[in-house]
């Protein structure tokens, strides 16, 4: 087909061919991609929102605070997309660290959750992709302290021909080696951390903050955002009022049902 350009025309179009496949891949699997229902989010995303394909989140630092956020931040993810689609999320670990009443107050309640125990990110890594490759999940999810990118890719790949949301928690190992400079083949990158909550005019805690950064994505400019942790039924909002954020104040709109 190519063999009659040149060769730096042949190499381009090539490239421009495998560009095609890869956008191409989650619409082939027949599933829409899941918008944040928040304009000043979806509007920075590739598609408009999160298609069912390899996303990555990772704590803002090695805080347990962030670690946790992190952690709820695709538990909600996950959790929309079961809610969407009627079907369970399988999560796959290495260490017994799940709090079941934590994930029901972001909307991953027990009925909407099977979980794998694994002994290490080989087996997790294992365990994902045959789940991923059955089809009748809602999302697969897997926390691993390293995979290498020959990994994420057959993740990647069995995600766009199944149509099955998949994310990967990556979990930080060392202070000083933050896990999302590891290369991977994911859509997105994402970084969570905590951030101060709103004030109250009365004595007590407010709902909580992040900032969640889109560290990378496939298509698209990184961004970031204050946003208030999701609710019971997943549905993350941008703060009713927000100091470093005046574009954005009075724009509370949570995820579309």
């Amino acid at each position: 087909m190519y063999a009659a350009l040149p060769g730096n025309a042949r190499l381009a179009a090539l490239r421009d061919e495998v560009r095609a496949i890869e956008n191409a891949g989650p619409a082939r699997a027949g599933r829409p991609c899941l918008p944040f229902g928040i304009a000043a989010v979806d509007d920075r995303l590739a598609g408009g929102g999160v298609a069912p394909a390899l996303h990555e989140a990772a704590a803002a630092s090695i805080a347990p605070g962030d670690d946790a956020a992190a952690t709820l931040f695709l538990a909600a993810l996950a959790a929309r997309f079961a809610i969407r689609e009627g079907r369970q999320v399988l999560w796959a670990v290495a260490r017994r660290d799940l709090f079941a009443p934590g994930l029901a107050g972001v909307g991953l309640t027990p009925d909407r959750l099977i979980c794998a125990e694994c002994r290490d990110d080989r087996e997790v890594l294992a365990v994902m992709e045959e789940g991923v490759r059955h089809g009748g999940l809602a999302a697969v999810i897997g926390e691993v302290g390293r995979a290498v990118m020959a990994s994420t890719r057959r993740l990647q790949l069995c995600a766009e021909e199944s149509g099955t949301a998949t994310l990967m928690l990556r979990r930080w190992r060392k202070a000083d080696c933050d896990p999302l400079l590891i290369p991977s083949a994911a859509v997105t990158r994402w970084r969570i951390g905590c951030a101060p909550s709103s004030a109250l005019p009365f004595a007590g805690l407010g709902r909580a903050r992040w900032r969640v950064a889109l560290a990378r994505q496939r298509g698209g400019p990184a961004h970031d955002w204050l946003l208030e942790a999701p609710d019971a039924e997943a549905r993350l909002a941008l703060p009713a009022r927000s100091g470093d954020r005046p574009d954005q104040a009075g724009r509370a709109t949570a995820i579309a049902a």
